[in-house]
Order: structure tokens, then C-alpha cells, then sequence
């Protein structure tokens, strides 16, 4: 890297910045801290015993309040696609939760269970019946940042997790700054569905395939017993009382 070649800042030099500034200030003496040197980011400070520590530069702080709030936006716009998600669920008719922690078997390929995992999806819901088997438990994962959906997808045992808990698994992708949904349906893996939240409409770009769940898994069941349904869109508690279909 020439002196005169600027430094790409990515997510890991936020996260080192940040941890810097609540620290002493103990050097990592490794290539994120020589680019945030570079930057201009972080200072070394030699303290009269000869002890050399790092303190985050007035460019360091500035870059983490851009970067705090570009955090929040991303915050804000997923939870307002959740809310959307959300909604659509209810005027379904279905019984829908957000912020649930479930207990997911993990299964090797020969279909032998092989130890739990506790999943949070974004959007939980299933019909409102009172028979187990019409009950069709589907998850949504919402994502509005294509660098957070492309970690999230590396995560195959979480996606395994959701179709575990789940009849269906869906993506619901949001839009780029120029209006573009930020990844193509090809990108997400095949087992799981894929939506598009674009011109404040959903548009399914691939059905997701359907599995039977039934019954529901007993972990399931006490963390929905122990959690609170989102309100129906009426006022007289529709979600309180299950109908059969």
C-alpha cells in the first residue's frame, strides 16, 4: 500500500475504533490497526516508561458517529420492514410474534439429530386454527443491507435452525439507496423462499417449498405460550381465541 493510496474502511475498523475508545488503549499491533494508523484514525501515544498505546484520533471519533448513524438508519429501515412483514401476516389472519427465541434441532444429512440451537427469527406466525396439523408455521428473515445479508447467509446451521421450527423460510429483501432489491432470488439458497419489499409492495420472487411441521416441536409451544402475540389489526383482541379453518 502506497502512502498515497486511500484505505478502505470496513465494518471491522468501526468495531476496532469503538473498542479502542472504551479501552486502555493496548495496541493489537496487527493490519487493522496499521490501516487505522494510516487513516489517520488512531494516534500512538508512548507514556513516559516507554509503553506505547493507540487513542482514537477527532477523525476516529467522527467516523465513528458517521458510522453510528448509518447504524441506525439500517435499524429503522429493518424495523420498518419487519413491521411491514408483520402486517401482512395479520391481515392473513394469522397469529404472529416478533422477537421469540426458539429451540431448533440441528440434523446431520443422514437425518440424525445431533444437538440444539436457539434461533431468533424476525417474524414468527401460524395460522389461526385450533388443529395442529392446519397450523403452518412460517418464518420470515427480514434484510434491508446486502453486507448483512451476505454474512447471514454463510450461517447455514441459523437457516437450518429456522426451516427446523418453520413449514416455510422466507427472505424478505429490501431495496438499495437506487431502488434496487440487494441480492438477485439465485443468491439465496434454494430451500428457502424469497420476497421483495420494493414500490411499498411485496412481490414474491420465489415460493419458498413447503414442509409439514405437525405437531409443533414442545419447545415451540412454551415459547409461544410464554411470549405475547402481536395485536390483531382490529380492536377486540382477535388473536386471543383460535378458530378452526
Amino acid at each position: 500500500m502506497s502512502s498515497n493510496t486511500p484505505v478502505i474502511l470496513k465494518r471491522i475498523h468501526a468495531q476496532r475504533l469503538r473498542e479502542m475508545y472504551r479501552s486502555a488503549g493496548w495496541p493489537y499491533q496487527d493490519s487493522v490497526e496499521i490501516e487505522l494508523l494510516a487513516a489517520g484514525l488512531l494516534e500512538r501515544i508512548s507514556s513516559v516508561g516507554g509503553h506505547e498505546s493507540m487513542r482514537v484520533t477527532d477523525a476516529g471519533i467522527a467516523h465513528l458517529a458517521r458510522a453510528a448513524d448509518g447504524n441506525r438508519q439500517t435499524r429503522s429501515a429493518h424495523e420498518t420492514l419487519v413491521g411491514q412483514v408483520v402486517q401482512a401476516m395479520l391481515r392473513d389472519g394469522r397469529l404472529v410474534w416478533i422477537g421469540l427465541s426458539l429451540r431448533a434441532r440441528l440434523a446431520d444429512a443422514a437425518g440424525a439429530e445431533i444437538r440444539w440451537k436457539m434461533c431468533q427469527p424476525d417474524v414468527f406466525s401460524i395460522r389461526n386454527s385450533s388443529k395442529p396439523e392446519y397450523l403452518e408455521p412460517v418464518v420470515h428473515e427480514i434484510k434491508v443491507s446486502r453486507a448483512d445479508l451476505l454474512g447471514d447467509l454463510k450461517k447455514t446451521d441459523k437457516r437450518q435452525a429456522y426451516l427446523d421450527v418453520g413449514g416455510q423460510c422466507w427472505y424478505v429483501l429490501g431495496c438499495d439507496r437506487s431502488g434496487h432489491p440487494i441480492a438477485k432470488p439465485n443468491e439465496i439458497p434454494v430451500e428457502c423462499g424469497v420476497m421483495v419489499f420494493q414500490n411499498q409492495q411485496f412481490e414474491v420472487a420465489r415460493m419458498a417449498p413447503k414442509k409439514t411441521v405437525n405437531p409443533l416441536p414442545f419447545s415451540v409451544w412454551m415459547a409461544l405460550a410464554k411470549a405475547t402475540p402481536v395485536p390483531g389489526l382490529d380492536l377486540d383482541d382477535s388473536q386471543s381465541a383460535l378458530s378452526c379453518p
